[in-house]
């Protein structure tokens, strides 16, 4: 079992910048591939970045890039981050970090999932 805990959410104004950190713990070396993927209320589960343990991959939804970036930010690849600037009313949701061994951008092929945190852009 690979356990995620998020943190750094919050509420900004619009433009404005948040980052969002997942740290791992467990059998974390059962999985290569971390992840973000954020839910609004009455909209499905959706993809928004990706990284590899290796970081040679990362991978954006287009609605986020050049704004959004993934990154690995700790020597043992066990805390993944996501820098959030120019932030816009349409990316408030409750934004979830996930784990999983060559997944894909849908949330099934995901195998372990943390509890979520909240993310407000004012506009």
């Amino acid at each position: 079992q690979v356990q995620l805990v998020e943190s750094g959410g919050g509420l900004v104004q619009a433009g404005g910048s948040l980052r969002l950190s997942c740290a791992a713990s467990g059998r974390t070396f059962s999985a290569n591939t971390m992840g973000w993927f954020r839910q609004a209320p009455g909209k499905e589960r959706e993809f928004v970045a990706s990284i590899t343990w290796s970081s040679i991959s990362t991978t954006y939804a287009d609605s986020v890039k050049g704004r959004f970036t993934i990154s690995r930010s700790d020597a043992r690849n066990t805390v993944v981050s996501l820098q959030m600037n120019n932030l816009k009313p349409e990316d408030t949701a409750v934004y979830y970090c996930a784990a999983g061994t060559r997944p894909n951008s849908n949330s099934a092929s995901w195998n372990y999932w943390g509890q979520g945190t909240q993310v407000t852009v004012s506009s």
